[in-house]
């Protein structure tokens, strides 16, 4: 097998695998998002694993918090997390928690749990990034930040990507991964925006 869906498949299975030992979680984010997670930390983000604090490194934000599966499974895979964390998945005390939270689990940037929130951290990280590089010129990185359908029904969502549009932030990417999915029904159901023309009316 190609050594890439190799890695996808991996982050696939043990995520399913953690949700499934803890009987509690989302693994529809897991199956779907896998290849995103592989490939913006292969092929996109300047990261380190052996220096995960690295001032200049790129920051990514995990707005579909309740998704934490996937990044803790591609945390796995880069080594700061392990195999035992993993199957401590929502338990008591343990590293993996039911959100991702920033000062517990190595490679977690930013605390996110309800929707919306990690738009509005990410973009927060990404005017900290403006700020520091026109004061320091060692400092150049970007801000990834994944999100979901969910994420972007939420007014913090939309008020901090206007605010975002209004800055002009160059060194944010955000990527939705849009499958007409959210908790209860089919997203057309219950939501009819055009985002694509709602984000270049904001910018």
């Amino acid at each position: 097998m190609e050594k890439n869906q190799l890695a996808i498949n991996t982050i696939k299975i043990s995520g399913v695998a953690a949700v499934n030992e803890a009987n509690s979680g989302h693994p529809g984010i897991v199956l779907g998002a896998a290849t995103i997670m592989h490939t913006l930390f292969t092929k996109h983000l300047v990261f380190d694993p052996k220096n995960p604090k690295f001032i200049n490194r790129d920051r990514f934000v995990l707005s579909a918090g309740h998704g934490s599966a996937l990044l803790y499974s591609q945390l796995r895979l880069l080594g700061l997390i392990s195999t035992e964390d993993l199957k401590q998945f929502r338990k008591y005390k343990s590293l993996t928690p039911g959100h991702p939270e920033f000062g517990l689990t190595s490679g977690v940037e930013a605390t996110t749990g309800p929707l919306g929130q990690g738009i509005a951290m990410g973009i927060g990280l990404a005017i900290a990034e403006e700020s520091l590089r026109a004061r320091f010129n060692e400092i150049n990185h970007f801000t990834y930040i994944l999100c979901g359908d969910g994420d972007l029904q939420e007014g913090v969502a939309m008020e901090s990507m206007s605010f975002a549009g209004k800055q002009k932030l160059e060194k944010l990417i955000v990527i939705h991964d849009s499958n007409d999915v959210q908790l209860d029904t089919e997203v057309s159901k219950t939501f009819n925006e055009n985002l694509e023309k709602r984000m270049e009316a904001i910018n």
